[in-house]
């Protein structure tokens, strides 16, 4: 992390006088996560643009004349410039005259990215590949060092890669902040080129229906329920999203982001709160709701009451920018002194898309005028909870009203009674009902339903329960309820409507219909995590891969060739396939073996066939759909294999619940450091992982490191996994400082051993357990028993040629029981932070 004396700084702070300039001096707000990238438009001398990358905590950075370009045939000048503190990829403001770069700045883009490769070892050779995930720029992208006699080494070509988000036509990107909306032109002009905009529109409203605002009402206009959606004139419909209802307030300069019990959640959405403040209008109140997507890229309740919980600042500034917060804006109430409750619907919206920013956290939530059923029809296509209809003439009350009405997109299946609750022990109380499914030949706890429990269906469940009663629950273990439940023998069907299953296998929003006689209990078999086989390719029983080229050198130290690997891949399938079932897989492509070019690959060509599962996710960083690719068999290892494939990274978690990983991992980097004192830590972390009662379980990372892999159970979020890393990785460094640590730049290590807990997170990637390595030598992944973890270990020992032959001689994998186990966490982090404190 930068601080005031970090000699990284030091060229920065030499050009600026903090009395003379607004700019940032490295008072850090923002977390390091070795992911944010900014890209600021400036406007001093000349226009010009400024990408930053996040590098070892402060942002490194490259002046680039005519600005990026998607178009790969274009590449654009870019010239090294002093590094930049953190806290700089939110200024946006004037450089007074007089000043190192005075003129204009506005944060042109800003977001998350990812490097394709090793960032020291490219900014050495001269190339550096990255991914960027912002609001405008977005997909892979190069630097690349020009080299000639005349050079100073700080010219380099920023050029887009050709992937999809590439356009040979080159797109025009909008000029506008992604914070305040404006152009760099209008910060010279002290925003009143948005404000006269504004104004011009706020003149077009009604004058009897505006008046001078007076009282802040932060209670919101709800809608009454519905059953159906609409084709009637005079209304507007937009998507219904899942998420926290929010009031958005910036009034005296005071930020608030609050709840419909009036909670407010401003410091736990940095993100939200940064736009807001950037808006060019001293007084601001707009009504929304505020999500957060999932990898699917639908908004998630589950994800958004994980972060609305978070309290760590260093957690919430992570998440701000890991997995952004996104307020979907559909009302404007008060702006620029104006009182527009009264300003119908549709003028309240007209000026809301000019008070919103088109790109960034702060969305204006769109809608389709009449269209309530096809509306409704697209929501339920995208798994979207539902529709919100609104009578264009109205005006916004507080509280609830017909005017607007919402209409949920449900589906109903078939549970079995499993208890009740009630106020007492008396069936006459009763209130809501215990449900259950079978998963395979086991009862599973679903939830309870309550609503929809009509005067009549309680007595008829009076009549029937109290014949079933018993005193234990027919599930092993008994489910933890927040209800007071009494338990009843399963025998009674009911059917349920309910919007979806939470990633914990508990239903959302269900609501009783009926009892269903004619359905046994045998029949409620669980939708959750189902698997629709009209959408999953079948390997064929014949396919065999057809291996191309099979004599190219693949590895040139010990002479192994393209088929192989390809042979390598299929003889250690029965070993590799559990690891790899169900989660998404990144390819990095070597077509002429690790001493040719290669090219990182997640999305899934168009030419590879129809048999190769695919797992297609929405990336909300990107706005597009990603088509992952999922291992089933050992001809799908093939044909990866066959098409350059050497390393095979994959995430985390899997498909059946991408938001909780299956393991928490910790990286011992050593790069100048003697292996030797990798083992010595790898076993350091084998006996403080025993110390607090988590199994742990060890694996070669590639040619010099090691990773340590604890199983979760699927307990915790990416976010809770990382912290617990975190805090391993700091005993860790506590009891061996003159061997670790955790500092991320290789610079600052020297000769220690760096302890990587950020590989823990959405989307982060590992190298697979048994995965072929780009070494020479054709090492491979290989999973470890403890005892082997000892001075002699050295990981190219094994490789494509001889790890089968181990495997077949061990019979089981020692990583097994990663899957398996679901340690007691709660124990475990007590006993850890006891030793930390």
């Amino acid at each position: 992390m930068a601080t005031q004396s970090d000699p990284q700084l030091t060229t920065y702070r030499d050009k600026r006088d903090p009395t003379r300039t607004p700019e940032p001096f490295g008072r850090i707000h923002i977390p390091p996560t070795g992911q944010l990238f900014v890209v600021q438009q400036h406007h001093a001398s000349h226009l010009h643009f400024d990408l930053r990358l996040e590098v070892g905590g402060v942002l490194k950075s490259w002046a680039v004349p005519k600005g990026p370009s998607d178009d790969p045939g274009d590449k654009r000048f870019a010239v090294e410039t002093e590094d930049h503190p953190l806290d700089y990829a939110d200024f946006e403001g004037e450089i007074p005259a007089g000043n190192y770069g005075a003129g204009q700045v506005i944060v042109w883009d800003r977001g998350r990215y990812r490097m394709l490769e090793d960032f020291s070892a490219g900014f050495k050779r001269g190339k550096l590949l990255f991914e960027l995930f912002g609001y405008k720029l977005k997909g892979i992208w190069t630097l690349v060092r020009l080299k000639s006699k005349d050079s100073t080494g700080r010219e380099w070509l920023l050029i887009k890669e050709r992937d999809s988000y590439a356009s040979d036509q080159g797109v025009t990107f909008s000029d506008e902040s992604v914070l305040s909306g404006q152009l760099v032109s209008e910060h010279k002009a002290g925003g009143s080129g948005t404000q006269k905009r504004l104004r011009r529109q706020l003149k077009s409203v009604s004058a009897a229906r505006v008046k001078t605002f007076k009282r802040v009402n932060t209670r919101p206009m709800l809608a009454a329920a519905a059953s159906d959606a609409h084709n009637r004139k005079g209304w507007l419909w937009e998507l219904k999203y899942d998420g926290y209802r929010i009031v958005a307030s910036k009034t005296a300069g005071e930020i608030k982001l609050l709840t419909r019990n009036g909670y407010d959640l401003a410091d736990r959405f940095p993100e939200i709160c940064q736009v807001l403040s950037h808006l060019p209008y001293d007084d601001l109140i707009m009504d929304g709701e505020l999500v957060i997507n999932d990898a699917g890229g639908r908004p998630n309740f589950h994800l958004m009451q994980t972060r609305a919980r978070t309290r760590s600042s260093q957690l919430i500034g992570r998440a701000a920018i890991e997995q952004p917060a996104t307020y979907y804006a559909f009302d404007l109430l008060y702006v620029a002194g104006t009182d527009l409750r009264d300003a119908t619907l549709p003028e309240r919206k007209k000026l809301l898309e000019l008070v919103v920013p088109r790109y960034g956290a702060i969305v204006f939530s769109a809608h389709v005028a009449d269209q309530g059923v096809a509306t409704y029809e697209a929501a339920r296509e995208m798994g979207i909870e539902g529709v919100v209809g609104k009578r264009a003439a109205s005006r916004y009350q507080h509280g609830r009203s017909q005017d607007w009405v919402k209409v949920r997109n449900s589906r109903s299946t078939e549970f079995i009674v499993i208890g009740w609750s009630g106020d007492n022990t008396e069936l006459a109380s009763l209130s809501s009902l215990a449900l259950a499914e079978y998963r395979g030949d086991k009862l599973a706890y679903v939830g309870h339903v309550g609503s929809g429990l009509s005067q009549h269906l309680r007595q008829e469940f009076e009549r029937r329960l109290r014949s079933l009663t018993r005193k234990t629950c027919p599930i092993k273990p008994a489910p933890t309820t927040r209800k007071t439940t009494r338990w009843v023998t399963p025998r009674i069907v009911v059917e349920v409507a309910y919007t979806e299953y939470t990633p914990f296998g508990h239903l959302r929003h269900p609501s009783l219909l009926r009892i269903r006689d004619d359905k046994t209990p045998a029949e409620c078999q669980s939708l959750f995590d189902a698997v629709d086989d009209t959408q999953v390719s079948v390997v064929p029983a014949d396919v065999k891969v057809t291996v191309t080229n099979p004599d190219k050198i693949f590895f040139p130290e010990p002479g192994f060739t393209k088929a192989d690997l390809v042979r390598y891949y299929r003889g250690i399938a029965p070993w590799m396939l559990p690891d790899l079932e169900r989660r998404p897989l990144v390819l990095t492509r070597y077509p002429d073996g690790v001493t040719g070019k290669s090219f990182y690959q997640r999305d899934i060509p168009d030419y590879v066939p129809d048999w190769i599962q695919r797992e297609t996710l929405w990336s909300s960083s990107t706005d597009s759909e990603v088509q992952y690719f999922i291992a089933r068999s050992a001809e799908d290892l093939a044909y990866l294999a066959n098409m350059g494939t050497i390393p095979i990274h994959l995430w985390h978690s899997t498909t059946e619940d991408l938001e909780h990983p299956d393991w928490c991992v910790i990286d011992l980097d050593p790069k100048l450091a003697p292996f030797d004192d990798v083992i010595t830590l790898a076993l350091a972390i084998g006996e403080l992982a025993d110390q607090i009662g988590l199994p742990a379980y060890p694996k070669t990372s590639g040619a010099s490191g090691l990773h340590v892999l604890l199983p979760l159970g699927r307990q915790l979020t990416h976010d809770q996994s990382q912290t617990l890393g975190e805090l391993l990785a700091r005993v860790l460094v506590e009891r061996y400082p003159e061997i670790a640590t955790i500092t991320r730049t290789v610079r600052a290590r020297g000769k220690k051993v760096y302890v990587d807990y950020l590989q823990n997170g959405h989307g982060r990637l590992i190298a697979a357990p048994y995965a072929a390595r780009a070494e020479a030598a054709g090492s491979v992944s290989m999973p470890l028993r403890w005892h082997e973890v000892n001075r002699g270990l050295r990981p190219a020992r094994y490789h494509i040629g001889n790890a089968v032959r181990r495997m077949q001689r061990l019979g089981t994998d020692p990583l097994r029981d990663v899957l398996q186990k679901s340690p007691d966490l709660l124990r475990a982090l007590e006993q850890l932070a006891a030793l930390l404190a």
